[in-house]
């Protein structure tokens, strides 16, 4: 009986999302909206709450976020990935600084306390990966020369995580600094051991992993991300770092044969992905925290924006492109969510969870929409200012001497035809 009201839940779930897909494909939008709004329908206090399929429908979410950073990977080279970060380290700086300062700010000011400050402002500054991967494949910018910019500041963001995680676990704890310090040495080095057998023996990966039936090179591609995100996560570093390093350690024909293989299996658990998060959103908890999680969310997208835009600017990229590479970096996800969590869990203050689910509702239906909209907006709006300073250039265009030359031109005219 449990099986059979399992299997119903699961496939109710897995057919609104292709419906949703095919009605977003129609009008060429993204349906991660759709997806999301879809989880609050299925989830607790939503129209049709699931109970026997959750926990499949979770461990399938947490391999969406793996494969959608496995498939970043592998568009990308070792040798790119730190050029890449060794241009783009700046841009990382401020990132930090325009975009956690406003949650420490916002949690200093509704009177949370120092340590909210800090798990706030890690809730405002980290960019989702997996949503912004799925947006630059639904609108094919993934070989868009503003794509690398975009895809340094994630990692990154996602490598700072490495970092800031061990630190904010253990101030939520409560430990005294040698445990901390020991956490956040073995979570650098995890990061550092992982990157450096991407870079150093790449190759050699690859030839381990090649191999000429699709089968096999699906089985062994897959089951090495997982181990790798596993491994990585249960020492303290992101599993989405990991895949995205195994991504990376993968070149050649082998990357773009698993690229072909996995590309459906990605589709599939990344919108489970997104139905998930919308599960564990209680509609009835967002309307007491929806202003202020409105007016951050406005604050931190301004400055989402503005930092792709510098750090595309600095990359010399044209303007379009630097518009394009803000609106791609706006959606917040999952690793807002688990900060947001541990606090939730160390219950340092009942309001940061709801406030962080209706923030990170906002900017992840926000986000696939401004990914789309920012530059063609910004093209206008200064086409729009164009045409004003020319309209304003042609009415103010007389001047005091605009007489004396028609005066001249007059006498010019009088004197050709006296001359006729």
């Amino acid at each position: 009986m449990h099986s059979a009201v399992f299997l119903i839940e699961f496939g109710a779930i897995i057919l609104a999302l292709g419906l949703l897909g095919r009605f977003a494909g129609r009008f060429r939008f993204s349906p991660i909206p759709l997806y999301l709004l879809a989880g609050l329908a299925f989830g607790e206090g939503g129209l049709l709450p699931l109970g026997a399929s959750e926990e499949f429908v979770a461990i399938g979410a947490e391999i969406g976020v793996i494969l959608l950073l496995l498939m970043l990977g592998l568009e990308y080279t070792a040798s790119d990935l730190v050029s890449n970060l060794k241009t783009q380290y700046p841009a990382g700086l401020v990132d930090m600084g325009l975009n956690a300062v406003p949650g420490a700010i916002a949690a200093i000011l509704m009177g949370w306390g120092p340590v909210a400050a800090v798990v706030l402002a890690g809730v405002t500054w980290i960019s989702s990966s997996g949503v912004i991967a799925k947006v630059l494949g639904d609108l094919g910018r993934l070989g868009n020369r503003e794509t690398p910019v975009i895809l340094s500041i994630l990692v990154l963001e996602d490598l700072a995580m490495a970092v800031y995680l061990p630190i904010i676990t253990a101030l939520l704890a409560g430990v005294g600094w040698a445990a901390g310090s020991l956490t956040l040495a073995i979570a650098l080095g995890a990061a550092g051991l992982v990157l450096f057998l991407a870079v150093r023996y790449g190759r050699v990966i690859s030839r381990f992993v090649s191999s000429d039936d699709p089968e096999k090179l699906l089985l062994v591609v897959l089951g090495l991300t997982i181990l790798v995100a596993g491994i990585a996560q249960e020492l303290q570093v992101s599993a989405a770092v990991g895949a995205f390093l195994v991504g990376i350690a993968l070149s050649g024909e082998v990357a773009e044969g698993a690229h072909s293989l996995l590309a459906p299996l990605r589709d599939l658990f990344a919108a489970v992905f997104f139905v998930f998060f919308g599960l564990h959103t209680d509609p009835a908890s967002i309307p007491p925290v929806l202003l202020p999680a409105l007016a951050l969310a406005v604050v931190t997208a301004c400055t989402k924006i503005a930092t792709g835009y510098w750090a595309a600017r600095r990359a010399k990229i044209s303007v379009k492109g630097r518009w394009r590479a803000g609106g791609a970096l706006v959606a917040r996800g999952e690793f807002s969510i688990v900060i947001a969590g541990l606090a939730v869990t160390a219950g340092i203050e009942p309001s940061l969870g709801p406030l962080a689910t209706a923030y990170v509702l906002i900017l992840v239906i926000v986000g696939p929409l401004t990914a789309r909209f920012v530059q063609p907006v910004a093209a206008r709006m200064s086409g729009a200012m164009s045409r004003r300073r020319g309209t304003e250039a042609a009415v103010t265009l007389p001047s005091p001497r605009e007489p004396e030359r028609s005066a001249e031109e007059s006498l010019d005219g009088q004197e050709t035809s006296g001359r006729s």
